[in-house]
């Protein structure tokens, strides 16, 4: 009977050691888990933010090209007063 207890205890103390492991290692994912929900929540944000700054910024471009586009003179006036000091 002693040796049955002994073998009992020795049973009890790995399985102990063993569950001692895996709460470590869920202790460990979830900090890797947190770490990772933080990082994702950081981008969303920028990323909502980005989206947001590029709906109300005016884009300037297109007004830029919009002034070319409307010049006054074209190339055959522009020929035409060469012509006219010869």
């Amino acid at each position: 009977m002693n040796k049955d207890k002994i073998e009992e205890l020795i049973a009890a103390s790995k399985l102990n050691s063993l569950l001692n492991k895996q709460e470590e290692e869920q202790k460990k994912n979830n900090c890797i888990i947190a770490i990772l929900a933080i990082i994702g929540a950081v981008a969303a944000v920028a990323a909502i933010a980005y989206g947001v700054y590029r709906y109300f910024t005016p884009d300037y471009l297109d007004d830029f090209d919009d002034d070319f586009e409307d010049d006054d003179f074209e190339d055959d006036d522009f020929e035409d007063d060469f012509e006219d000091e010869e």
